[in-house]
């Protein structure tokens, strides 16, 4: 296993694990997962920090997630769950286990940011969202003004390779409105100063398909 492959499988999953949790980060986690209910896929699984903010409407959870080590760190949290759990796809552009309109909700929480397929994988998901269901997100986003924007653009590249393929400079309200649904935000604001801005602009939302 090279350096690169190392860090991306085996070091960036217990960081992610441990950075992804806590009540700052509840705060914005727990509202989207307050609205899901029955089925949901959850894109960006992790190891798991949504499941216990699923309320009881969530009868099952599907996951996208490519990461084996971060599906063996949930399975604690997968256990106390008490209800279905299942990891359907390493790559959430590649739904083929699922069919059309098997899917009351999705959940994406910090993920959609590092999907390679960002765009297939928000097609796939319109397609197995059943009629009436909708797709419940939080994530970091492309700033709003130019001078993040500016930082945005320019610590990619690296940041890029660092964090396991995460994009700053992902539009993603956009991104997924360009995929065929419609986007309601609840929340769009900084949530950390001076440079750290370009890391936080955190966005949040509902979308449905058109």
């Amino acid at each position: 296993m090279g350096p690169r492959r190392w860090w991306d499988e085996r070091v960036l999953p217990r960081l992610t694990h441990r950075a992804c949790q806590g009540a700052d980060v509840d705060r914005w986690r727990a509202p989207v997962c307050a609205r899901a209910q029955g089925v949901v896929l959850d894109i960006g699984f992790g190891s798991g920090p949504n499941l216990e903010h699923y309320p009881a409407a969530v009868t099952r959870v599907l996951v996208a997630d490519p990461s084996d080590l971060a599906w063996e760190l949930a399975s604690s949290r997968v256990a106390a769950f008490g209800r279905p759990v299942e990891r359907v796809s390493p790559d959430a552009a590649d739904l083929s286990a699922l069919a059309d309109g098997s899917v009351d909700t999705v959940v994406t929480a910090w993920a959609l940011c590092t999907v390679p397929e960002v765009e297939r994988a928000l097609a796939e998901a319109r397609r197995v969202l059943r009629p009436g269901g909708a797709l419940h997100f939080v994530e970091h986003s492309l700033a709003p003004d130019p001078g993040t924007v500016r930082v945005q653009r320019f610590v990619q590249p690296v940041w890029g390779r660092m964090a396991g393929g995460c994009h700053v400079d992902r539009d993603l309200p956009r991104v997924i409105e360009a995929a065929g649904f419609e986007v309601t935000l609840d929340r769009a604001r900084y949530i950390a100063p001076g440079p750290m801005r370009a890391w936080g602009w955190f966005v949040t939302g509902s979308a449905r398909p058109t």
